[in-house]
This record gives C-alpha cells, sequence and structure tokens, in this order.
C-alpha cells in the first residue's frame, strides 16, 4: 500500500501541486477481486496473475511512458459489495479501467456502475452471456456459457450419458446460465434430464436433492457450481452411495476443491480455460514466473486469465496512444489475435472472447488434463 506523507516544508497548497504530478506519472487500474470470503481461492488466484502482469509490464518500462498503478478493492466475496468497491475505484482512486471479477454475479454488479461512467471494464473470468450485455464499456477475456455448457453436454454424449441429472445454484447466475446451456444442447443431442433439482449458495446439506437423484438412476450429474459446494455435494453424493461420475464447469478449478472433497471428487471431470502443462513457450514461461513470485504455487486458470486481462487492457491502451476512456474502448473492442497464455483473444462484436476449452479430471488427488475442445 502506498503512503503519502505530508513534507512539513510544504505550504497545502504546493502539497496539492506535487500530489497532482505524482498521480499523472502513474496509470492507474482498478481490481475489484474476493480476497478473503467463500470464493476466495478464485479472486486470490485472479489477482496473483493481473498482480504479476502488472509487474512484468512495468518492469518493461509500462505503456505510454508511464507505469501502471493497480489499485484492488477486496469485495470479501459477498453480494452487494462489489458494485461498492468499483464505485471507490472510479470516484476516489480515478482508475481509468476496470479489471475484475471472476464470479458472474459479481461481475453483473460491477458492469453497471463501469457502464455508467463510461470507463472500461475488463472480466477476466465471468462466463455468463449477460455480462457484456450490459453495454459497450464492458468486455470479458473468456469464453462463455454457451460455449462451455455446449462443451460439457457434448462431453457426457460422448462419454455414453444417456441419462443425466442437474443440480444447479439457482443464486447463481453463473450456474443458472451455464445450466440453461447445457440442457439445450444435451437435450438435442439425445440425452434424457432424468432429474433437476435446485440449491442455493448458502446451503450446506445437499442430501434430498441427491436422494431423489439417487432414485431417477442417472449415469452423471451435472453440478454447474463453485468449489465449495461442488467439494460437499460430491463428498455427500458418495456417503449416499452414488458412485456416477459428477461434472462441470471451470467454478470447480481450485486447490480447496481437492481440500474440501478429498477422495470424494476423484473421477469428476470439468471444463476449463487452460491447462499450465501446454508445452507452448509463453505458457511454460507463465508457469515458471508465477511459480517464482508465488513460492512455488502453479498457477490455475483463474491465475492466467487474471494475468492475460492485464495485458490485454495495456495492449489496447498502447494501440489507442492514450487511456482516454472512449478511445480505450475503441482500442479494447479492435482486438485481435492477442497472443495470450490462454490462447489468442479476439474480441468479437458483443465484446466476448472465442477460446477453445480444456477438461480436466481429478486422480490421484491431482488435477489431470484429459483433452482439449476448440469452439
Amino acid at each position: 500500500m502506498r503512503i503519502l506523507r505530508r513534507p512539513h516544508s510544504l505550504p497545502p497548497f504546493f502539497l496539492l501541486l506535487a500530489l497532482g504530478a505524482f498521480a499523472q506519472d502513474t496509470i492507474k487500474v482498478g481490481e475489484v477481486a474476493s480476497l478473503t470470503g467463500k470464493e476466495a481461492s478464485f479472486g486470490q488466484s485472479s489477482h496473483k496473475g493481473t498482480l504479476l502482469a502488472i509487474e512484468h509490464l512495468n518492469t518493461a518500462g509500462g505503456v505510454l511512458g508511464k507505469k501502471f498503478d493497480l489499485v484492488t478493492e477486496d469485495n470479501q466475496s459477498k453480494a452487494g459489495e462489489s458494485a461498492t468497491a468499483a464505485r471507490k475505484l472510479l470516484s476516489r482512486d480515478k482508475v481509468v479501467a476496470l479489471l475484475g471479477e471472476v464470479a458472474s454475479s459479481r461481475s453483473l454488479e460491477i458492469a453497471p456502475v463501469a457502464q455508467a461512467a463510461k470507463i472500461p471494464m475488463i472480466s477476466p473470468a465471468s462466463t455468463n452471456s449477460t455480462v457484456t450485455e450490459t453495454g459497450s464499456y464492458i468486455f470479458r477475456v473468456c469464453f462463455i456459457d454457451p460455449f462451455q455448457g455446449t462443451v460439457m453436454a457434448k462431453f457426457a454424449l460422448k462419454r455414453g450419458w444417456k441419462k443425466v441429472a442437474t443440480l444447479i445454484s439457482v443464486s447463481s447466475a453463473y450456474s443458472v446460465g451455464l445450466g440453461k446451456y447445457f440442457k439445450e444442447t444435451y437435450t438435442t443431442g439425445g440425452g434424457a434430464l432424468a432429474a433437476e433439482r435446485t440449491y442455493v449458495e448458502s446451503d450446506k446439506d445437499f442430501k434430498a436433492q441427491l436422494t431423489a437423484i439417487k432414485a431417477a438412476g442417472v449415469d452423471a450429474i451435472f453440478v454447474p457450481g463453485y468449489y465449495n459446494e461442488c467439494a460437499l455435494i460430491s463428498k455427500q453424493a458418495r456417503e449416499l452411495g452414488l458412485t456416477v461420475p459428477l461434472f462441470g464447469g471451470d467454478g470447480w478449478e481450485s486447490t480447496a476443491l481437492l481440500e474440501i472433497g478429498g477422495t470424494a471428487v476423484e473421477g469428476v471431470f470439468f471444463s476449463t480455460h487452460y491447462s499450465s502443462e501446454d508445452a507452448a513457450p509463453a505458457v511454460q514461461a507463465f508457469v515458471q514466473a508465477f511459480k517464482t513470485r508465488w513460492n512455488g504455487e502453479t498457477p490455475d486458470a483463474m491465475a492466467a486469465l487474471g494475468y492475460d486481462s492485464a495485458l490485454v487492457l495495456a495492449d489496447a491502451m498502447k494501440r489507442a496512444g492514450t487511456a482516454d476512456a472512449v478511445k480505450l474502448r475503441d482500442a479494447l473492442a479492435a482486438t485481435k489475435d492477442f497472443p495470450g497464455v490462454t490462447g489468442k483473444t479476439s474480441i468479437d462484436a458483443q465484446r466476448n472472447a472465442t477460446k477453445a476449452a480444456a477438461i480436466f479430471t481429478v486422480k490421484n488427488g491431482k488435477f489431470a488434463f484429459v483433452e482439449s475442445i476448440a469452439p
């Protein structure tokens, strides 16, 4: 945290001039992340990736002759806090752009604030399709739920799972959206939804829903949730004697899933945005840099997307030749084939990125790459 101390020798007027000059020497970028609370694993990963990108950019000299100043606000994984954090960054810190959030519901809080202020916002990992529909200043660097839901539906059919149950969080825009697109593709492809059950994110007991699913005699269970609930659902499913595979989206990817779920998450499948095992030189350079910066930690997809979100912003700023919001927005919209660690990023007319998806499983207590599926 930067702390400015008031020099005793300077009168207030000259102090204000000095502070103004200091502010103009940097480009302030705001970040909203869940650094604490129930989704802190996501927020911490994304933040570490974003901060690493900012440090790399600054080491290389910054952009437009200035260094970046990343100002981060923690929303504590709480509903309502993201919009408050965004307003603080815009009004108090005068940031030129916003990075975040990971969770779709929280990005949907930030987006109207950014759009009203006409300040560009880039979500690293929010996949719900409605996020960028908020307005022309809202972007993302990840694939979206229509693609992710389609990928997992095709994966289920390819595996021969003809009868599937869904267990969806009705309080999560991410879960509802992913469930919708999965259902459309899966049933069109000949699969049957034998049971459809719901929960809310504060729930801890899922046994009633799982008992009904067990009675339906399904081949697998699609759970498009976040790692906390998914780990508990997996444990309770196994306790009830449900041995069929569980599978979901990128919300499963967190080491906390392994810690909470233990042996119960062995054999689950999920889609995500990149693989740290990718042999591409850019990916391996990022992985090694991340491990060096963060005490040997292997970067997950949230970290990689956080890293790419900052680089895409810097690239657009370089091409715009300014941090002016309108010109920056136009440059972001014109992004094409930007080479990031999660693949090439091109922004389409709806301000979404088209990317391939990676399928992972849990094997021997670790995430293991299964296959990659292109758009």
